[in-house]
């Protein structure tokens, strides 16, 4: 299943984009295991490491030439990724970009052009896309959403709803209706929502609720617009901070985030929990949706991998959501019966379905991290 907006890849193109798909496949299958038995050997000779530290394995294995080969084609297979999907989309961003002008349009984008993108989003391509998430080339400009969505489904090898990439969204309706079944949102506000998959994938549960989104990127809210007006679905999308929107308080009666807290720093982390904190009603309903972490804690390997992330996949803080006291910073913000735990993956979510929140993970895309609470 696609969607309008998506750019379609020729014969060519989508060889070329199912090679780097299948190069991370079978790098996680084939080289990965034999990586991680030289990371554990290397290990075995180093003090306990603490916490998430490993300053001193890394450079025991940066001495290493196949150490350091393995972070070149990790890094690599990055780059081709992003350089296969920009080709495809440069091809066809005119013809992208006029079915982006919707004459009527059934819900509305709002850029600020005196807003200023927080530093640590502004200051790095996250993900290693080219001009990450802010990148803009003034009015109209839609390239930078295109490029979240193809080459988001590239990058996490379909397996976030193939090209509609929204199963997160699913998730999060799913947990929603499993854990606060009373709750029937008139006013829905999805923070750092991106290109709007997840946002449009919760609106379509409430077609009568006004559904809003915000993120920073200008060119990612223009194409995260034509997308929802091309599924039908009317969203407001607003550019604006997570972290201090200008909505009143008490706007809203739904409020979440999608794989939103490990692209911030944990001071972001509070600001966001006490907006969310601000913005609901009474009895509303805040839910972040996040990456579980690794079923096997806080391995050796766990942590290279996590080591990677941060300093070669430009996800600085990816090291650091996995310390955060989420359950504690959510408290601290005013909320007190605090749900955590882990939401089965699903494409569809239900009222009828059977429960799928448990406080074991079942690991990546199987399931979704979730920390919620009602106001």
């Amino acid at each position: 299943m696609t969607h309008p907006m998506m750019p379609v890849a020729t014969h060519d193109e989508r060889a070329e984009q199912c090679f780097v798909r299948d190069l991370k496949i079978w790098m996680a299958e084939e080289i990965d295991p034999l990586q991680r038995k030289l990371v554990e050997a290397t290990s075995e000779a180093l003090p306990e490491l603490s916490g998430l530290d490993i300053g001193p394995l890394r450079k025991k294995l940066l001495a290493q030439d196949v150490y350091r080969s393995w972070l070149s084609f990790r890094r690599t297979s990055q780059e081709m990724m992003w350089d296969a999907v920009g080709t495809s989309i440069d091809r066809q961003l005119d013809e992208l970009t006029a079915k982006a002008d919707v004459t009527e349009p059934l819900g509305s984008v709002t850029i600020n052009p005196d807003f200023k993108p927080p530093r640590y989003i502004a200051a790095l391509d996250v993900h290693m896309m080219p001009g990450g998430y802010t990148h803009d080339r003034g009015e109209g400009d839609i390239r930078q959403g295109a490029m979240i969505d193809r080459g988001g489904a590239v990058y996490m090898l379909g397996r976030n709803g193939g090209l509609m990439n929204d199963i997160r969204g699913h998730t999060t309706a799913q947990h929603l209706f499993e854990v606060y079944p009373d709750l029937e949102p008139k006013k829905i506000l999805d923070l750092g929502c991106a290109i709007g998959a997840s946002t449009v994938a919760v609106a379509s549960y409430f077609p009568d609720a006004q559904t809003y989104g915000v993120d920073v990127g200008a060119a990612m809210l223009r194409y995260a617009h034509a997308r929802a007006e091309h599924l039908g679905q009317r969203v407001h999308y607003v550019q604006a901070n997570a972290e201090h929107t200008d909505f009143p308080d008490e706007s809203f009666d739904f409020v979440y985030s999608c794989v939103l807290l490990h692209e911030t720093s944990k001071a972001a982390a509070r600001k966001i929990f006490a907006e969310c904190h601000r913005l609901l009603r009474p009895g509303g309903v805040v839910i972040h949706c996040e990456v579980p972490p690794s079923p096997e804690g806080r391995s050796v390997w766990t942590k290279v991998l996590g080591d990677y992330e941060s300093l070669y996949n430009n996800e600085p803080f990816w090291r650091g959501v996995q310390k955060l006291d989420l359950v504690g910073l959510m408290r601290e913000s005013g909320f007190s019966d605090v749900k955590h735990g882990f939401q089965a993956s699903t494409a569809k979510a239900s009222r009828d379905a059977a429960k799928g929140f448990s406080s074991e993970s079942s690991g990546v895309f199987r399931c979704w991290m979730m920390v919620s609470a009602r106001k």
